[in-house]
């Protein structure tokens, strides 16, 4: 894993003219589950970024996961961890969905982007519809509940 800031990335993120959106509960007591659907659904994965927009509380999750790859503790505003492989991936995003954070996930390939945010809620974006579904029915099809008529205004 690699960490570094990456001033201007979510401003590139919310400026990107995405198509189509579609947003999920996130199942608090349930991620595992949640982080390997995801991950699965991008085949194949090559690696995948988080970058952080906000920290409401000390991200124990974050720290642990630097401390883990022999990373420096920091975070903040635009920082961005990126994972290498599926397992770091799974990790990275298991850290980032346990902690009170605001960020985006960006996977390699990019099928679709992620904004997850503290209040529980995942936005999925993409450019194409099918994109899209390749996301949203695999979370629909393990129980993950959809957030009906939300469109999220970045």
């Amino acid at each position: 894993m690699t960490l570094s800031r990456t001033p201007g990335a979510l401003k590139k993120f919310r400026r990107t003219p995405w198509r189509f959106q579609q947003t999920f509960q996130n199942p608090l007591q349930n991620l595992h589950p949640f982080v390997a659907t995801i991950v699965s659904s991008i085949e194949p994965l090559q690696g995948g970024s988080v970058t952080l927009d906000q920290v409401v509380f000390e991200p124990k999750n974050w720290l642990a996961l630097l401390a883990k790859h022999s990373l420096p503790p920091e975070y903040g505003l635009e920082w961005t961890l990126s994972a290498l492989n599926t397992s770091e991936v799974e990790e990275l995003l298991q850290a980032a969905f346990s902690d009170w954070l605001d960020f985006i996930f960006v996977p390699v390939p990019k099928p679709f982007v992620i904004y997850a945010d503290h209040d529980e809620y995942t936005t999925f974006y993409a450019n194409t519809k099918s994109n899209l579904n390749g996301i949203v029915e695999p979370l629909s099809a393990k129980g993950f509940k959809s957030v009906a008529d939300f469109q999220r205004v970045l």
